[in-house]
């Protein structure tokens, strides 16, 4: 079975600000679909950000799930998290999804996957996807060696894994806070 493939989704926190990007590619096999896919939505009264990578169905279910969650509990971060985890895994139907997210507020960012993990980062960094290496290593030279700002690492870093994974294209959307 042809499986679909790509995304690379990015978030940084610097200061003040947290950004998240992801290309806009769209594939299946060999073959792109789209190229300008949005992947990477505010939510929340645009106080949140979420990502994702993966079949693009199951991402949608899970953003959907993950809106819930944030209204069930009144834009808490942490909580809706958990709880959308806590769902996925032991849900049947969710159980078969293959898809991860990411997921930020000003002061947490957050990945969330269907085998139960639920992981924040120690340097405010988080990549997914197939570029998801060669972004977060770009993003790490960045943050360490430049004064740029959160998005624009997020922009910069998303081109440079655009330019090493195939799968990975310059349809680059970002969405701050």
């Amino acid at each position: 079975m042809t499986e679909f493939r790509g995304t690379t989704v990015l978030c940084v926190k610097k200061g003040d600000q947290v950004s998240m990007g992801a290309d806009g590619q769209v594939t299946f096999g060999n073959t792109v679909l789209k190229s300008t896919s949005k992947k990477v939505r505010k939510l929340y009264n645009n106080k949140i950000l979420a990502g994702f990578a993966g079949g693009v169905a199951d991402a949608l279910t899970l953003f959907n799930r993950f809106e819930a969650k944030l209204d069930e509990y009144r834009g808490n971060l942490e909580r809706s998290s958990v709880e959308l985890v806590k769902e996925w895994r032991t849900d049947r139907a969710l159980r078969r999804l293959e898809a991860m997210l990411v997921v930020a507020d000003k002061t947490t960012q957050l990945l969330l996957s269907g085998s139960g993990e639920l992981i924040s980062p120690d340097d405010g960094i988080i990549a997914i996807g197939s570029g998801g290496p060669y972004a977060l290593a770009s993003a790490r030279a960045l943050m360490r060696n430049t004064t740029l700002s959160a998005e624009e690492i997020v922009k910069q870093s998303l081109e440079i894994a655009s330019e090493i994974c195939i799968y990975t294209n310059k349809e680059i959307v970002v969405e701050t806070l």
